[in-house]
């Protein structure tokens, strides 16, 4: 036998052992969970990394920043790409696959599968890393809100991911992360010193744009949704009936359209405090989304363990307050620039 023929052979061997390794141990059932928050980290450490990279060849006011700018900085890169990885995940997962449908037996509250484990465990290494970030700069990169907001998402995250409940509306928790990218690209934007550039302008329009239509994307899944339960709870019973939908909800819909259009009047002029007060209406509208979904599963909701339900309850309601909070300063903010340009 050849040397050739040798060194194929050792490669394939070389193969089969890595396959068997990833297969067996690193992507088993018992070890997806570990995998993933081991990837989160290690994704946050390359995207750190490539941020610094990128921006300092390619931005020239880079390297002028201060060492604390500088580690906000490719911290944003960081919390960004984790944003969009997220979102896109929980979308998937919660509108668009199987794993939560309504039309499938057993309640919804207990159904997970591999790929929505991996997606919680990546969401938790982010979680670890940005939260020990927090810790070794602080204050720099946030107070005591961003410490209890990473704190609470963190003990929820890992706790759907292991016990398997619940994930459903953890999802929809993650779902609001959304709105990360738009609000670091307006950091950079600012830091870079072009906020009065049409980057800047352009930006504040995309995120109401994309809030506009992800809140009528929403609303019509929501009235559907309503409108086929109702339709599945007739059929059950075997009854003839018309779906009739009532005045109220015509005349608010109505309604709301025309908030949305003096918040649009709001944001087009108003980038600097329009955009920041658009991204909180829109993740306060999906937590009102989330108790409006717990509300018509409540009995599935209540066959969880009572951690689970604790979680499920109080997570979200502290995150609503909190953003809640971070709205009326933003809305205190918008008024003082109205006056100011009255």
């Amino acid at each position: 036998m050849d040397l050739s023929t040798t060194s194929v052979l050792a490669a394939k061997a070389y193969k089969y052992k890595a396959e068997s390794l990833v297969k067996e141990y690193l992507l088993a059932d018992s070890y997806v969970s570990f995998t993933a928050v081991l990837g989160g980290i290690l994704m946050c450490k390359m995207v750190y990394d490539i941020t610094h990279l990128v921006s300092s060849f390619y931005y020239k006011g880079y390297g002028s920043l201060s060492k604390l700018q500088k580690l906000e900085w490719n911290n944003r890169g960081m919390s960004t790409v984790h944003a969009i990885f997220i979102t896109v995940m929980s979308v998937y997962l919660v509108f668009f696959s199987n794993l939560f449908s309504d039309q499938l037996d057993g309640p919804v509250t207990f159904r997970n599968s591999n790929s929505s484990n991996f997606t919680l465990g990546v969401s938790v290494g982010y979680f670890i890393t940005d939260l020990a970030m927090i810790f070794w700069a602080y204050p720099n990169l946030g107070g005591m809100e961003y410490v209890l907001h990473h704190m609470l998402s963190l003990i929820s995250i890992v706790y759907a991911m292991y016990s398997g409940e619940g994930q459903l509306y953890t999802f929809m928790v993650l779902i609001s992360e959304t709105t990360t990218p738009g609000i670091n690209l307006r950091w950079f934007l600012d830091i870079a010193g072009m906020k009065r550039s049409k980057a800047y302008v352009v930006n504040g329009v995309t995120m109401f744009v994309a809030w506009l239509v992800s809140y009528c994307i929403l609303e019509k899944f929501i009235l559907a949704r309503e409108i086929l339960q109702l339709s599945w709870a007739y059929i059950r019973r075997d009854r003839e009936t018309h779906l009739v939908i009532p005045n109220s909800l015509v005349l608010q819909h109505a309604g709301e359209k025309e908030s949305f259009l003096y918040c649009k009047e709001i944001s087009l002029s108003l980038s600097n405090v329009g955009e920041p007060f658009i991204m909180q209406v829109a993740r306060i509208l999906l937590f009102v989304y989330l108790f409006y979904h717990i509300y018509f599963h409540y009995d599935q909701v209540k066959q969880m363990h009572t951690f689970s339900c604790i979680l499920i309850f109080a997570v979200p309601t502290i995150l609503l307050v909190m953003n809640t909070m971070w709205f009326a300063k933003i809305l205190r903010g918008l008024k003082k620039t109205l006056a100011k340009r009255q």
